[in-house]
């Protein structure tokens, strides 16, 4: 979504951590002010020609806009908790994520990196007519690239991103499937009239199946809508999808909404729910979190 103060543009949920050091660094080398191209994770970009901050939380619409070069953003979720009472086969499942976090550092003026993990999650889970079931412990580990084609420095117009990512299976017993799998994100956002903001995502995952004897690959949609509101709030309301494109499983689709705050240029606090529309799709969840700038 594009950038504005002081409400600072939010998006997958799923994700404390300590002081981060900023790496030594020569001094930026002058050049047009409109020409960031120069600086790079060694050469950071110089503060006044930073631009506003962009998150990948709280909605599940991945934001196009990359973290400056030099710079370090971490996004993290205090709590993620999810209730899901009426799956398809009748079992019902509670799972509690505490403080998944996403951190990023900006590789050049376009680029980024990115390292998500999960440090602890516990799933319930009780089938129909068997006792409930406990897995506690590590997730997986994502590591993503985001790469900005249009729009990065521009408040005004469009913006468009690619990110492939991969999954690394490092989850403890039951919490994983333990296959080495990946995708690419594609995402975009755009200003509308009346100071809204909209943003949109396509999401090609490839996945092992639940058997693990083949691959297939879920198509995952977004579409969100946000805008300013007073005392440095922001609010915004999400559709997202997710479909099998082999038709292995059922469709899924939730409604998302919630809200943030602008502490400063460099802070956002958020929160939010998340309800199920389909059967399959967990029936809620309930996210709180802090993104934080460096």
């Amino acid at each position: 979504m594009p950038r504005r103060a002081p409400f600072y543009r939010s998006a997958l949920p799923r994700s404390a951590a300590g002081a981060l050091v900023a790496l030594p660094c020569a001094p930026a080398a002058a050049q047009p002010e409109d020409d960031k191209s120069a600086f790079t994770l060694f050469n950071p970009t110089p503060r006044a020609l930073m631009r506003a901050m962009s998150t990948d939380r709280p909605d599940a619409t991945e934001s196009p806009y990359t973290v400056d070069a030099g710079h370090w953003q971490l996004e993290l979720s205090f709590i993620d908790s999810t209730l899901d009472r009426r799956s398809p086969d009748g079992t019902r499942t509670s799972a509690l994520a505490v403080a998944p976090l996403l951190l990023k550092v900006g590789l050049t003026n376009n680029i980024d990196l990115q390292l998500g993990l999960d440090p602890f999650t516990r799933v319930h889970t009780t089938p129909a007519g068997s006792p409930r079931d406990t897995a506690e412990g590590f997730g997986d580990t994502v590591v993503r690239l985001k790469i900005n084609l249009l729009g990065n420095d521009d408040d005004d117009g469009p913006a468009f991103g690619f990110m492939p990512y991969i999954k690394l299976p490092t989850a403890d017993d039951d919490l994983g499937n333990g296959d080495v799998e990946g995708g690419v994100i594609l995402p975009l956002a755009a200003a509308l009239p009346a100071g809204f903001q909209f943003g949109a995502m396509l999401a090609f995952d490839a996945r092992r199946t639940a058997d693990d004897d083949s691959t297939t690959v879920d198509l995952v949609h977004t579409a969100t809508i946000s805008h300013a509101l007073p005392m440095d709030l922001g609010a915004f309301v999400e559709y997202a999808g997710l479909a099998d494109l082999r038709g292995l499983g059922p469709y899924r689709a939730s409604v998302n909404t919630g809200l943030t705050l602008a502490i400063t240029e460099d802070v956002q606090l958020d929160g939010g729910v998340r309800l199920g529309l389909t059967r399959a799709a967990e029936d809620l969840a309930v996210f709180a979190g802090l993104s934080v700038r460096f």
